[in-house]
């Protein structure tokens, strides 16, 4: 699919075909979006640009040439943009290229942060001269989606440790929910780093127009931000993350010492019921007597009472 919007009479309006490239001068499209891409599709962007277009392994490589490149006449970057679920975030990788003032967006499935963008671009057309200007538009409005994630994300841990302060239930499956909460820090922390090595190279860039410079230089300063965030989020977590471990730790560790204690305590009454129990010509005293089974009992309930202010007085209980 494609969208192609480009400035008339003060207005910016859209095509949804490439058709109209035939009758459309270059100098007045703004943005060319595309989603999903067919072949036909690419190839009349690249006949109307004059510069190829990046498949999706490229995109999708982790090497900081292949993030950010450029040539003479246009820049070429890529970065992943952040989709929450209700469980686990996904990546979705978006190619950008800047030629001749007019930005060019590749990406395979729809991002509602796009269409937003698409309905400002035709409703404040003054505020968008160039693609440049949507390029660091979509930047700017990335990071700040990637802000509420992060206080999402901090809300979240500030819930788990008022459970774990008012001693809830913590148990394997809270545990995993914190380690699942992890990985969404990680995964966004690297997309905010990613987005930082690109704006810097942007910055360097001898296409990057001045006038964006300080826009970009601010948009840094907010991602930085993001970035000592992001890492005392992560840092909050491990520390909950082991002091969930402590506490499962303890309570497994006062069951074990509960088993502990009553096998020692029955010890002795045990001995006890075992040495009269043996079939053999002892205790004939005992035996004898009609209250041999009281004198036995008496004997463990003894043994038991010992042991049982024993441990008492050594606070093992």
């Amino acid at each position: 699919m494609i969208a192609i919007f480009y400035k008339e009479d003060g207005r910016i309006l859209d095509a949804r075909t490439a058709d109209v490239f035939a009758s459309l001068p270059l100098e007045k499209v703004v943005w060319i979006d595309l989603v999903d891409p067919d072949g036909e599709e690419k190839r009349a962007v690249e006949t109307f640009l004059g510069t190829s277009l990046q498949t999706r392994a490229q995109a999708e490589e982790i090497e900081s040439s292949s993030r950010f490149s450029e040539t003479e006449t246009a820049l070429f970057a890529n970065t992943n943009f952040v989709i929450p679920g209700p469980d686990e975030y996904s990546l979705e990788t978006v190619s950008f290229i800047v030629s001749d003032n007019v930005l060019t967006t590749i990406r395979e499935n729809p991002i509602r942060s796009f269409t937003l963008l698409q309905r400002r671009l035709q409703a404040f057309p003054r505020n968008y001269p160039d693609g440049f200007a949507v390029f660091v538009s979509i930047l700017e409005q990335r990071v700040d989606l990637d802000a509420d994630m992060i206080e999402i994300m901090s809300q979240e841990i500030a819930q788990y440790n008022k459970k774990v302060s008012l001693g809830e239930d913590v148990n394997e499956e809270f545990l995993l929910d914190i380690n699942q909460l992890q990985e969404n820090t990680m995964l966004v922390r690297e997309n905010v780093v990613d987005k930082q090595r690109m704006v810097s190279s942007i910055i360097k860039s001898d296409i990057c127009p001045e006038h964006m410079a300080a826009k970009l230089d601010v948009l840094l300063k907010d991602i930085a931000s993001l970035i000592n965030h992001t890492n005392f989020s992560f840092e909050r977590l491990e520390y909950l993350q082991n002091t969930v471990i402590g506490i499962i730790n303890l309570d497994q560790n006062k069951i074990m010492k509960i088993f502990t204690l009553v096998s020692l305590l029955l010890m002795p009454p045990t001995l006890i019921a075992s040495f009269f129990g043996m079939n053999v010509a002892f205790g004939s005293f005992i035996g004898a007597s009609p209250w041999a089974w009281v004198i036995i009992i008496a004997l463990m309930l003894v043994s038991f009472i010992v042991i049982f202010v024993i441990f008492k007085k050594r606070k093992m209980f």
